[in-house]
């Protein structure tokens, strides 16, 4: 396993990192138990969750994922060898989508920033969190595939970003939380929380969790900058697309036990014409160069220097381990080339 360190602290993470977001619908208990094993055994340490997993989240699973992290850290006695991250969601941007969240007013306010962390360390059963990120911006911006930004007016009890800053200042000093971080979240966002950092002497966040992959490279134009001038890293999410750059997904494929065969049957970010054009030619360049898609696709993710680990979600040790192979793979400036091509030729088709 190869380290990069997070930010300007002083933790190494795992340039790979497991992902749990299926713990609880696709996977069971004894799966998640078995996924983190095999993730420890392999050298990964940064462990990712969320108060709202599994997604889609739902009033009768949300915090299952981190329950069952929580049981595997009872029995197995292994805290001290984790990166664990979690985080707060933010509130819902479709009225009574997760009332089950706080009544869906999942502000980044004093009340509902303590709440989400008391809840998020007794379910993990944990006295401190490696990483504490806010899941998705409080106020009204374009993430989660909208590309355009939306002009409308934030909530009433949108809670302002040094309100935010401040709060989590005080958990950090609580020692609850050790680092914190920022997910889906804006260049011009980014720049805030830095600004009200150092005027105000708080903590100041050490990463951004964004997606990156091939179908989406959106990361460097402009918050690229933010890891290379400032440190903040970048743990890049969907590195795989949601595993549709391992080519399962093409000609309306479904494979049984697939997210987009289950619980994510209308999901279409990764569906567009554009996007399939673009995977397929990164599927055949895997195999004319003797890689597996999955391969070809991580590799890239983590040759790039701003980031510094890329999550994996997988639903079974098969996946895993293919994962974790492209960890030797070195790409050839010829198929950086190929790869470079289909890019100029369809930029970004999944945002």
């Amino acid at each position: 396993m190869h380290y990069r360190p997070l930010g300007h602290t002083n933790l190494q993470v795992s340039l790979l990192s497991l992902g749990s977001m299926t713990w609880g619908h696709q996977n069971t208990e004894q799966d998640a138990h078995q996924q983190l094993d095999a993730a420890l055994d392999a050298g990964i340490n940064l462990i990712d969750t969320a108060e709202m997993y599994p997604t889609p989240t739902r009033a009768d699973t949300w915090t299952t994922t981190e329950r069952y992290i929580g049981t595997w850290l009872a029995s197995r006695g292994r805290r001290d060898r984790l990166v664990l991250a979690s985080k707060i969601a933010g509130p819902s941007r479709e009225p009574g989508a997760q009332a089950h969240i706080r009544d869906g007013l999942s502000h980044h306010d004093r009340k509902n920033i303590v709440a989400a962390l008391d809840g998020s360390l007794r379910r993990l059963r944990t006295d401190y969190l490696d990483l504490y990120q806010l899941h998705w911006p409080d106020r009204s911006s374009n993430f989660f595939g909208i590309r355009e930004y939306p002009y409308v007016d934030d909530h009433p009890q949108t809670a302002a970003i040094e309100e935010t800053l401040a709060v989590l200042d005080e958990q950090v000093k609580a020692g609850k939380v050790r680092h914190i971080g920022v997910s889906n979240e804006t260049p011009w966002g980014v720049a805030q929380f830095l600004r009200h950092s150092e005027q105000q002497h708080l903590a100041r966040i050490a990463s951004i969790q964004n997606p990156y992959s091939l179908l989406n490279r959106l990361y460097e134009n402009g918050l690229s900058e933010f890891s290379h001038r400032e440190g903040v890293s970048l743990l890049a999410y969907s590195p795989l697309a949601f595993g549709a750059l391992t080519g399962k997904y093409l000609n309306g494929a479904r494979p049984e036990g697939s997210r987009l065969s289950s619980v994510y049957r209308r999901f279409n970010r990764y569906g567009s014409d554009e996007a399939n054009s673009a995977i397929g030619s990164y599927v055949q360049i895997a195999r004319e160069h003797g890689l597996t898609p999955a391969q070809l696709a991580l590799a890239y993710v983590i040759r790039q220097p701003f980031v510094a680990s890329a999550i994996t979600g997988q639903t079974s040790l098969a996946q895993l381990q293919e994962n974790l192979s492209a960890l030797d793979v070195q790409l050839s400036d010829e198929v950086l080339a190929e790869i470079q091509a289909v890019h100029q030729r369809i930029p970004n088709p999944a945002p």
